[in-house]
């Protein structure tokens, strides 16, 4: 529905234990004809990529798309290929708690913007989806934007005013996670083992000016930082052992950083 909405071109790839990175990005094939090596293309040729229930395979195949979804390009043999403009990847992950599931690599975690926790519907909801498949209703999906107004509306988003007091309020969020004594966090030091990375700090600005777009701003206010800011640290925090024996997630640490650090 996405990419018909944006006008993008869609693929699907479903992890499984026993897929490989060729699976993803290609592979080399062997031409006996002319005896020379062809690249037959992956899916990851594509604008928007589902990753289906990614933590279905190991942490082998999940790096073939470390280079895609940092540099935009894939490289099969020897040679490098960019991929189309716009490229993301999305990703279902199931719980760490149910067989057959492989934990993501932090260096690839750390590649996704945003981590979205989705819940149970509401009975609303529920309900709709049910008649909906039962009586067979096929919906109705037009395009409404093209690839060169999404690329206006980029630009738009990326000319979203940051006040520099606001600026620092952000990278104060992200040094809590490092450094929690700094701001009086003592009592959650333990639970964290690693904080937020660089990257964390530079999603956390575009996130935010993202959401003061669709909020109608041409600023970010400590509002949009705090729709914001939950969705980028939640899987960029490592938490300890001590935090995961007393049930403390990332979004618990997130709540005491937010209450902690002063907002401009």
């Amino acid at each position: 529905a996405l990419s018909k909405v944006l006008g993008l071109n869609f693929k699907r790839v479903q992890f499984t234990p026993d897929l490989l990175p060729s699976d993803i990005i290609g592979a080399e094939i062997y031409n006996v004809k002319n005896s020379s090596f062809q690249i037959k293309r992956g899916p990851i040729f594509t604008n928007l990529l589902l990753a289906d229930e990614i933590n279905r395979a190991p942490a082998k195949v999940q790096s073939a798309l470390l280079e895609a979804m940092q540099e935009k390009q894939v490289t099969i043999g020897e040679e490098s290929f960019a991929l189309n403009r716009p490229f993301f990847v999305m990703a279902t992950q199931n719980p760490l708690e149910q067989e057959g599931v492989y934990p993501l690599p932090e260096a690839q975690l750390d590649r996704f913007m945003l981590k979205v926790k989705v819940g149970y519907n509401s009975k609303e909801d529920e309900l709709e989806i049910a008649r909906r498949v039962c009586s067979g209703v096929d919906a109705n999906i037009n395009k409404v934007l093209s690839i060169d107004e999404l690329n206006i509306i980029k630009k738009e988003v990326r000319d979203v005013y940051i006040d520099e007091e606001v600026e620092n309020y952000m990278v104060n969020l992200v040094q809590a996670t490092r450094f929690p004594k700094e701001f009086k966090l003592e009592e959650i030091e333990r639970f964290i083992s690693f904080g937020c990375s660089t990257r964390a700090s530079i999603d956390l600005f575009k996130a935010s000016k993202a959401r003061a777009y669709i909020n109608g701003n041409d600023f970010v206010s400590p509002l949009e930082i705090a729709q914001s800011v939950y969705d980028v640290f939640r899987h960029r925090i490592i938490i300890s052992y001590e935090a995961e024996a007393n049930s403390i997630d990332g979004d618990y640490i997130i709540e005491k950083i937010l209450k902690a650090v002063h907002v401009p």
